[in-house]
């Protein structure tokens, strides 16, 4: 029997799992819907040309553009707001050419369509000082600072794509890091290694799907499998085969999911992304469900693996939206497939100790791996539900 102070150590661990959970959760609604914005900054074509597409739904929430309240914004609803828009763009983007200033002509507005809705897309010249041409532009040290809807949604980022004719060069614009310095001298292999690197980390971090998924798999680890019901398990008695399961689930997942991401990366699998997010959602669903099933469930190795090979094509989508540099290819895949290790890794690491602490607590059995496993349940459904477009 636990001693009185073990017990109060393991109400305070137990109150801060509950806690973590609860942030997780916090934003559900949007899991993996991700709020991104595009910009493309293109010296491709006689003129220097900067481009920002914006998700409808975003600038619903800030300009409240649903004029006749039925749960749509349409183009005309968004043309009505142009004079406003227009300003807002100006003050939320700047471009600048060894520390000076560029000049964004007026802002052509239009309507496009990306995978996950409709945007409002704003093309502008650029007329930056010293720079007489788009082929001057290709080899100055441009600065790319970007602010908008952050104050909004701090999980919202700007995807960046640098067309420099034979290069190409992507960064990620978030709160933290609002401006991107731009520059052939930063599309070696070893830099853009090392800023895919963060985008893997930092993509598996906001992944709250992904992130769910992974947990669903190691709840049990800490417990001994048992015929009986699953909330009955006792606790494993050596951490030696609880290390062995959790690695044999991350390297399911991570050879799973390095498969689907670089077939995908050069182009031999492209399936739509309307069949990949809810398929994703699905396995949300079926990894906690087999967490219910107790002694008869499936091992969670083969679920990772199964899954892994439908998460690595959700990774490669982002890839894909941040663009790739054609020349540092391997670089960039292999970055950002080592940065989604990282922070998996990391989320390993934070639940794990906290898992075998608990694992003697009726709490965990039934709070976290039964009440837990449920409420993943009825997430994923929800998420299912939403991305094949039956919650509107």
């Amino acid at each position: 029997m636990s001693s009185p102070r073990n017990r109060t150590v393991q109400r305070w661990l137990f109150a801060a799992v509950l806690a973590g959970l609860s942030l997780l959760m916090a934003p559900v609604a949007h899991a993996h819907s991700s709020s991104n914005s595009y910009l493309t900054l293109s010296t491709s074509g006689p003129a220097l040309t900067l481009r920002a597409d914006l998700h409808l739904r975003d600038l619903d929430l800030i300009f409240d553009l649903d004029a006749n309240r039925d749960g749509q914004v349409t183009w005309g609803e968004t043309q009505a707001r142009s004079p406003e828009l227009k300003d807002w763009l100006g003050q939320g983007i700047s471009l600048t050419a060894a520390g000076q200033k560029c000049a964004l002509g007026p802002a052509d507005l239009q309507a496009s369509e990306h995978a996950d809705g409709n945007y409002l897309s704003a093309q502008w010249a650029v007329n930056c000082p010293g720079l007489s041409s788009a082929v001057d532009a290709a080899d100055a040290r441009l600065a790319l600072r970007y602010g908008l809807i952050f104050p909004q949604d701090n999980l919202h980022r700007g995807l960046l794509k640098v067309d420099f004719g034979d290069d190409t060069i992507s960064a990620l614009l978030s709160p933290e890091r609002p401006e991107a310095l731009i520059s052939r001298a930063d599309n070696s292999p070893l830099k853009v290694f090392g800023r895919y690197i963060l985008e893997g980390v930092w993509h598996i971090w906001i992944g709250i799907d992904h992130i769910v998924f992974l947990l669903s798999l190691l709840v049990l680890a800490p417990l001994q499998p048992s015929r009986q019901r699953v909330v009955h398990w006792q606790a494993a008695k050596q951490a030696r085969p609880v290390v062995l399961d959790v690695l044999a689930v991350v390297t399911a997942f991570t050879v799973a999911h390095s498969i689907t991401l670089g077939l995908t990366i050069t182009g031999w699998l492209t399936p739509p992304a309307d069949l990949v997010e809810p398929a994703i959602a699905i396995s949300v669903v079926l990894a906690a469900l087999n967490n219910l099933l107790g002694f008869s469930a499936l091992k969670r190795w083969r679920l990772a693996f199964v899954f892994g090979l439908v998460h690595g094509f959700g990774f490669a989508s982002v890839l894909l939206d941040l663009g790739l540099p054609a020349s540092a290819l391997l670089a960039a895949l292999g970055g950002f497939n080592i940065g989604v290790e990282l922070g998996q890794l990391a989320i390993v690491g934070a639940f794990l100790p906290v898992a075998w602490l608990l694992r003697h607590t009726r709490l965990y059995r039934w709070a976290l791996v039964a009440g837990g496993s449920s409420a993943i349940v009825v997430l994923g459904v929800f998420w299912t539900l939403e991305r094949v477009g039956w919650l509107g």
